[in-house]
């Protein structure tokens, strides 16, 4: 890992988003509540949590971090036909949240994949990016579009 120890601690905040295209079938199983796996919405939003917290242990060379704020928010889009993802991380520290959010992302797609897989098993998982990031020495930075 990158030696951290000089830099100092700041406010850090990353955003990231993705989405989960599907058949309609599918989109309407979850969104009527009819798989078996159960609450495909609620269930991804908490994977997601979760693996915000643990993105140490998932990939090797990035520090721990004592996260503040991890909300992931998972959205039925008829459109798509498919979920959208956003996740926002908040941490105060030495390292940036990217991929703590990148991960919460993922996660949470990951999860909508194995919950409604019995439905559609062609499900695709796209554009999993980060959207913006807040704090330290490159300060805000948005992506562009």
């Amino acid at each position: 890992m990158v030696d951290i120890s000089a830099k100092p601690s700041s406010r850090r905040e990353a955003r990231a988003r993705g989405f989960v295209k599907m058949s309609l079938a599918a989109f309407d199983a979850i969104v009527d509540g009819k798989l078996p796996k159960g609450e495909v919405i609620a269930t991804a939003r908490i994977a997601g949590i979760q693996a915000a917290k643990r993105t140490s242990e998932l990939i090797p060379m990035c520090h721990p971090l004592a996260l503040t704020v991890v909300e992931v928010d998972c959205v039925p889009d008829h459109g798509l036909p498919g979920i959208r993802i956003e996740a926002h991380v908040r941490c105060e520290g030495k390292t940036g949240a990217e991929m703590e959010a990148l991960t919460a992302v993922a996660t949470a797609a990951l999860t909508v994949v194995d919950m409604a897989k019995s439905v559609d098993r062609w499900m695709t998982i796209d554009d999993v990016t980060l959207v913006s990031k807040r704090g330290g020495k490159s300060g805000t930075l948005r992506r562009p579009g």
